[in-house]
């Protein structure tokens, strides 16, 4: 029997999707498999298989060393593996153990850039059949499942801004290697500054098409292709999915992206703010409404037509208010994306809500009898792990909604209301997650004492280094 039938870890769709796998490889002659698992960061790490060992290895799984969970954003090791607990406090992870790669067949596709080359998401489990607690595709599934007991279905439309550059110097000496390396020289695509032009739109054109093409050749639901107001930035937004879909779509998307800019000479980064002369930050907003799973229905839309949400869409917004400062670290989870949050900057730097004001955390779109009526939180940063920024946005939804939370009125004047100011800074959002016994609750001590490290890591790293403000401030005063 096989370790996907013993501990009965597939569907029946996921078992007809398998067997429709299987016939793609052959007919297209596929000669290797990426099998690829989102990590904390929400980066994808993972193995290329020969394409017959793949198929013939899918219920079986693919082992890969448990440190992939350990690491920080430089890739850097950040617990002590080889001590008993594996510093993570469990056995099954000690001395860098190997968990399995279980793939999960509907993910399959062909990557259009190398037309040879099938890909397909994990999930992770142990060699008992159990899901790895830190795997945050499996936390947000988890979280869904909780949501689909209530009877409803989260849906999450995607609205991506990101640079893409020309690859000018890849940096590629070997004294540009390190722990991070050196990052490249580019230079832009366009000047910016003139929002939605057209003539800007048609200086970025030759990399906006490539990447077009082969998004939708991806089978991504592209929707739109913009050009941002920022140099050399724009922004792709994709139409609503539901429960995994918009996540697993933002790895790949993400992905996907920076594959297909190197390959033809340019450099795309979801970085949030960039260091380059008058380059403007990047933001991810996240639309999302609950659907009821029954009846089809939108949970937020009103039906009286003063009000611009339902009771319950009233109190999952007041929900999303109440925890915005701990689940930031969820949305914003580098040191980088606090430097976005300034007032008069179409960005937020506070915990409130509005009908159609781009100024606020949350921006309430629709109305009564509008079955498209949504929340858009504007918080989030493009290098965001979807999974966790999605899981706390509906536990914290739910939370207000079995409080009966109010959101208070909308704010007309976002950057002069009264209200809960957001993280300055991620050790901020690291102690406002820490203190808060919600999360602790809900992802469990275990997950939240873990995530807090690996940022912690991060943090210390930063602060150990001197930065070019310092020497400038210090150098020549003292």
């Amino acid at each position: 029997m096989t370790f996907v039938a013993r501990h009965r870890l597939w569907s029946d769709e996921q078992r007809e999707a398998a067997r429709r796998l299987a016939r793609v490889v052959e007919e297209k002659n596929l000669e290797v498999i990426r099998l690829a698992f989102p990590d904390q960061h929400g980066i994808l790490r993972g193995k290329t298989l020969i394409a017959a060992e793949a198929v013939a290895s899918l219920e079986s799984g693919c082992s890969i060393t448990t440190t992939m969970l350990a690491k920080d954003t430089s890739h850097r090791t950040v617990f002590p593996v080889f001590t008993k607990g594996g510093g993570f406090g469990m056995s099954e992870m000690e001395g860098a153990a190997d968990v399995l790669m279980v793939p999960d067949p509907p993910t399959f596709r062909v990557l259009p850039w190398a037309p040879t080359t099938g890909w397909m998401l994990c999930d992770l489990h142990f060699a008992d059949g159990r899901p790895v607690p830190f795997a945050t595709r499996q936390i947000y599934r988890n979280v869904l499942s909780e949501l689909a007991q209530r009877g409803y279905d989260y849906v999450a439309g995607l609205e991506v801004e990101f640079h893409v550059f020309k690859l000018d110097d890849a940096r590629m000496a070997p004294e540009d290697a390190g722990q991070p390396g050196q990052p490249p020289s580019v230079s832009l695509l366009s000047h910016g500054y003139q929002y939605l032009t057209e003539q800007r739109f048609d200086q970025m054109e030759p990399a906006l098409e490539i990447f077009r093409r082969e998004i939708i050749a991806l089978g991504l639901p592209l929707r739109s292709v913009e050009v941002e107001f920022g140099p050399s930035q724009c922004e792709f937004t994709f139409q609503p999915r539901r429960g995994l879909e918009p996540a697993d779509n933002m790895v790949l998307f993400r992905s996907a992206i920076k594959q297909i800019a190197r390959r033809h000479g340019y450099h795309a980064t979801f970085m949030c703010r960039p260091k380059l002369p008058n380059v403007f930050a990047s933001g991810w907003h996240l639309h999302q409404s609950l659907i009821g799973r029954e009846t089809g229905a939108n949970a937020f839309m009103a039906t009286e037509t003063d009000q611009a949400l339902s009771p319950f869409g009233r109190g999952f917004l007041a929900g999303l208010l109440a925890h915005a400062r701990a689940s930031t670290v969820f949305t914003t989870p580098t040191i980088n994306g606090y430097k976005r949050y300034r007032s008069y900057s179409l960005a937020p730097d506070r915990a409130i809500w509005g009908r159609d004001n781009r100024g606020v955390m949350i921006r309430v779109l629709g109305g009564a009898g509008d079955p498209a009526t949504r929340l858009e939180n504007r918080i989030g940063e493009p290098a965001a792990n979807p999974y966790l920024y999605m899981a706390s946005q509906i536990l914290s939804g739910l939370d207000g909604v079995d409080r009966a939370l109010d959101p208070g009125p909308s704010a007309d004047t976002p950057y002069e209301t009264k209200a809960a100011l957001l993280p300055k800074s991620l050790r901020e959002a690291v102690f406002a997650l820490s203190d808060d016994p919600f999360f602790r609750e809900k992802l469990g001590a275990k997950f939240v004492d873990y995530y807090v490290h690996i940022k912690n890591a991060e943090i210390e790293r930063f602060q150990a280094e001197v930065s070019d403000w310092e020497h400038r401030e210090y150098f020549e005063m003292f």
